[in-house]
C-alpha cells in the first residue's frame, strides 16, 4: 500500500519524517536537513501531514497546506503517551503515526500569521512585565537595607524611590543613588514600551469585529478580548460554552465511579495566559459587584449570583466561577454574531 500519512518530527535543523500507510504501518523513513524537508513534500499526491503542535509547527502547517496537504497539529501531552522506550526522533516521528489514529485527540487549528502575531505581542509584553517587576524588587531590596521602605505597587514606586534619593538624612551611598536612578529610568523605559505593545494590540483589535464583541462583555478588557481571538481563533470549532470553557481549562477534574460523581479543582488544561486574564476578569466582575452592594445600588443577575457565591465558596472560587461564566458568555455573543447585552434570558444553557 502506498503511503497516506506523514509524520513528522521537527527541529531547528534536522527533521526526522515517518510515510505511513491507512492501517498506520510505516513505509518508509527519512532524515532531512532543513533544505531538504523544505522540499520534500512539494511533489508528492494530497497527504496527511501530522506534526507536534510546536513553535514552528504552525508555520511549516500553513506551507504543506498551500501545497494541497491536510495538516493536523495534536497536542503535545496527547502524543506524549504513544512514544515507546526511548526517546528519539525515530520513536518521537512513530509515536506520531499511533497518535494520529486515535480519534478522541482534538487537532489544535492551524494559526495564521495575525494569529501567532498577536501572540507573540502579549509574550514580549509579558516579558517586560517580568522585567519591570524584577527591576522594582531589586530597588525595593537594595534600599530596605539601609532602612528605606517603599509601599506596594508600581505606581507609586517612582514617587517614593525619588524621595528617599533626594533625602540626605538616610544612609545611602551617593553611588548608589546614581545606580538606582538609572534603574528608575529603566523601570520607566519598560512600562513605556509596555504601553506602545498595548497600543498595537488595540489597533489590531479596531479592525476586528470579533474581538470588538468580546470587549462588550463586562470583565473583559482588551488584553482578554486579543489573547482569546489569538489562542482560539474561530470560537465556532467548539460545539457550545461549555466546551470552550473545559478547553480554558475552567471546568473541575472528575474521578468518577460507579454511582459516586467526585469533581475536585479546575483541570487547567489549555492556555494558562488566557485562563489567568479570565479569572482578572472575573476578579474585576467581582469587584464591581462589592461595590456597588456597597454603594446601595441595584444588581444585575450575575453580580448578584457572584456576591450570593463569594459568601459560600470565597473570594478565589468565585473568580474562577465567574471566569467560567465569561468563557461562555464570549463563546455565545460569538456564535449568535451579537454584541453583549446584559438583558438577555437564556432559554437554553450554553
Amino acid at each position: 500500500m502506498h503511503a497516506t500519512t506523514v509524520a513528522i518530527d521537527l527541529a531547528k535543523d534536522v527533521f526526522e519524517l515517518a510515510f505511513a500507510d491507512q492501517a498506520g504501518r510505516i513505509q518508509e523513513r527519512k532524515r532531512l536537513t532543513r533544505r531538504a524537508f523544505a522540499r520534500v513534500l512539494e511533489n508528492r499526491p494530497p497527504m496527511t501531514v501530522v506534526m507536534e503542535a510546536c513553535g514552528s509547527a504552525h508555520y511549516w502547517g500553513r506551507r504543506f497546506q498551500a501545497l494541497g496537504h491536510s495538516v493536523r497539529l495534536l497536542p503535545a501531552r496527547d502524543v506524549r503517551p504513544y512514544v515507546r522506550r526511548n526517546k528519539t526522533d525515530r520513536a518521537d516521528a512513530a509515536g506520531l503515526v499511533e497518535a494520529a489514529r486515535c480519534e478522541q485527540i482534538a487537532d489544535v487549528p492551524v494559526k495564521s500569521p495575525r494569529q501567532q502575531g498577536m501572540q507573540a505581542l502579549h509574550r514580549v509584553r509579558e516579558q517586560l512585565k517580568a522585567q519591570r517587576t524584577a527591576a522594582i524588587n531589586l530597588v525595593r531590596g537594595v534600599l530596605r537595607e539601609y532602612g528605606v521602605t517603599i509601599p506596594n505597587g508600581s505606581a507609586r514606586v517612582r514617587t517614593a524611590v525619588q524621595a528617599a534619593l533626594e533625602d540626605a538624612s538616610n544612609d545611602v551611598p551617593m553611588a548608589l543613588r546614581a545606580t538606582l536612578a538609572e534603574q528608575l529610568e529603566r523601570i520607566a523605559a519598560l512600562q513605556v514600551d509596555m504601553g506602545t505593545i498595548e497600543k498595537r494590540l488595540a489597533e489590531e483589535a479596531a479592525n476586528d469585529v470579533a474581538v470588538q464583541r468580546y470587549l462588550t462583555v463586562p470583565g473583559v478588557g482588551l488584553l482578554t478580548a486579543t489573547a482569546l481571538r489569538a489562542s482560539a481563533g474561530e470560537l465556532a470549532r467548539f460545539n457550545s460554552g461549555r466546551h470552550l470553557a473545559a478547553w480554558i481549562g475552567l471546568v473541575p477534574r472528575e474521578h468518577s465511579s460507579g454511582h459516586q460523581r467526585r469533581l475536585g479543582r479546575i483541570t487547567k488544561r489549555g492556555d494558562a495566559y488566557l485562563r489567568t486574564l479570565l479569572i482578572h476578569g472575573g476578579r474585576a466582575v467581582l469587584r464591581s459587584a462589592l461595590m456597588r452592594q456597597r454603594a446601595g445600588k441595584p444588581l444585575d443577575p450575575l453580580q448578584a449570583w457572584a456576591l450570593e457565591l463569594a459568601q459560600r465558596q470565597g473570594h478565589n472560587r468565585t473568580a474562577v466561577a465567574l471566569a467560567n461564566k465569561l468563557a461562555r458568555r464570549l463563546w455565545a455573543i460569538d456564535h449568535y454574531g451579537t454584541a453583549f447585552n446584559p438583558d438577555h434570558i437564556s432559554h437554553k444553557p450554553a
